[in-house]
């Protein structure tokens, strides 16, 4: 048994060298037209890094022809099933720009974006290829009204504008969980400027009145009346947008703790 175990590996040993070393001497031989139909039988094959070895000896060989196209778009694809949607993206991008009237132009646009949608990070770091991603996508649409990729691109930007959302929520929170109030108001009054139909709208005016009356209360006396007096509009504006929130109980409290100190703030002037 173990006697043929050690057979089975050396025979598989010997076929892995022997493919091996048939590689090694395709990627030094002359003979483009070989290398071609063996890069597009490896990419056939899904041999995707054996494949993107041959492209990048052959494009600037077939530079202008029939080949140079199809390969482009093959060598981006390659890539993309590699998941190095860095590199696929650009390629994709590079190919919808210099093969514009390529049957395959539509897809390279809508991918180039696509790679930059599943590259996007986790909602705690940057989100620079979120932006990017967006921005391709939108673009996409633009260029292709009438394709029926159009839904897809719109419900991805769904997605991303929602991971933006909730990052510029999170970092309102956390201002408001150093009670760093100010800033709170500031972050919490951009996201829903920025996103008028955000889905933390209601949280958000809710935390805006809070963190007002925090803020005034940490305030200069001289400072207090102003930032009171904003506290009780800004649950006027929650309440009345809406009335029947579960923060409702708490915001009335909060208005009327601030309109109390307000009467106190006038009895001392």
């Amino acid at each position: 048994m173990i006697r043929k175990s050690i057979f089975s590996i050396l025979i598989l040993s010997a076929v892995v060298f022997t493919s091996c070393s048939k590689y090694q001497k395709l990627l030094k031989s002359t003979d483009n037209e070989n290398k071609y139909e063996m890069a597009m039988a490896y990419y056939d094959d899904k041999d995707y890094y054996r494949a993107i070895q041959l492209f990048d000896q052959l494009m600037p060989f077939f530079r202008g022809t029939e080949r140079a196209e199809l390969m482009a778009f093959y060598y981006a694809k390659a890539h993309y099933e590699q998941k190095d949607y860095i590199l696929a993206s650009y390629y994709f991008k590079q190919f919808s720009k210099n093969f514009p009237n390529s049957k395959n132009a539509e897809e390279a646009a809508f991918m180039s974006a696509y790679c930059n949608y599943l590259d996007s990070p986790p909602v705690s770091l940057d989100q620079t290829v979120t932006y990017d991603a967006i921005k391709d996508l939108q673009l996409f649409i633009n260029r292709y009204p009438g394709s029926e990729r159009v839904a897809k691109a719109n419900g991805l930007i769904d997605e991303l504008r929602l991971k933006l959302e909730t990052k510029a929520y999170n970092i309102a929170v956390l201002y408001f969980k150093m009670e760093d109030y100010k800033a709170a108001v500031i972050n919490f009054q951009n996201l829903i400027k920025d996103y008028p139909d955000t889905k933390y709208r209601e949280t958000a005016m809710f935390h805006i009145a809070k963190s007002y009356f925090y803020y005034a209360e940490s305030s200069t006396q001289r400072k207090q009346g102003e930032r009171f007096q904003l506290c009780t509009e800004s649950v006027d504006n929650f309440l009345a947008n809406y009335p029947e929130s579960e923060f409702g109980k708490e915001a009335l409290v909060i208005q009327k703790n601030a309109q109390k100190n307000l009467q106190n703030l006038t009895i001392l002037q």
